[in-house]
């Protein structure tokens, strides 16, 4: 009989008995990345596979609550067998989260920067035409990385479930994300300060605002996107 069999303190909140899964569940909890959500329903799952598993082990005669539970997780397997595996479902959840916000926002934003230069002109004022060069450039940066994250969420959703998703697509989705983000933050400076330049601050000061949250929204994502494709390697 192991220690842990012996044991069963574990973490404070576990129920008796049952410290071996807690701390398994803990170890886990550390070692994989990814999604909030999806990372709690993923351990979820995982603690009512142990505790299904310690209950057999006890009506099989296990000489304890603890020693049942020391087997289920022995059975289970350590964090270094079975992380891997985590850690690749949760790097395509949190490529085809980034994927999403590119998909979604990048077109939005793109309307946005329309407008100003539409309201820009109404109200007798004109954008200077450097900042139409630079903006249809990174617009156009931007429409690509739209582009792709729509095939993305294409080849990790409908797609995924007729063929295995490409290793390296996270990375792809997630280096995709970084680029939208920089276009987004440079593209909110520029167009701020050409409405500036055009006298319609306010239209050029709200699509900077906007755009600026909606880099730093797509930024933190796609820092995380890279993160975790590391760790799936």
């Amino acid at each position: 009989m192991t220690a842990a069999e012996h044991g069963g303190a574990g973490s404070g909140g576990a129920a008796p008995g049952r410290g071996a899964v807690e701390d398994h569940l803990a170890a886990l909890d550390a070692a994989l990345h990814g999604p909030a959500r999806v990372k709690s329903r993923m351990l979820a799952e995982v603690r009512d596979g142990l505790t299904d598993a310690a209950d057999a082990h006890a009506e099989a005669g296990a000489p304890s609550q603890a020693a049942a539970a020391a087997r289920a997780v022995r059975d289970f397997g350590t964090v270094a067998e079975v992380g891997p595996a985590f850690q690749r479902e949760l790097t395509v959840a949190q490529a085809r989260q980034t994927a999403r916000i590119v998909a979604l926002v990048v077109p939005f934003l793109m309307a946005c920067w329309y407008l100003v230069g539409a309201t820009a002109a109404d109200a007798g004022g004109r954008l200077p035409a450097a900042v139409h060069v630079l903006a249809a450039n990174l617009g156009g940066l931007a429409a690509l990385a739209a582009l792709l994250a729509a095939g993305s969420l294409a080849a990790t959703g409908a797609v995924a479930r007729r063929a295995a998703t490409p290793r390296r697509l996270p990375l792809v989705v997630a280096w995709t994300g970084t680029t939208a983000a920089v276009a987004l933050a440079v593209s909110a400076l520029t167009l701020t300060a050409g409405a500036v330049l055009a006298r319609d601050w306010p239209a050029g000061a709200l699509a900077g605002a906007i755009t600026l949250v909606a880099h730093t929204r797509l930024a933190a994502s796609a820092r995380a996107c890279r993160h975790c494709a590391l760790l799936a390697r």
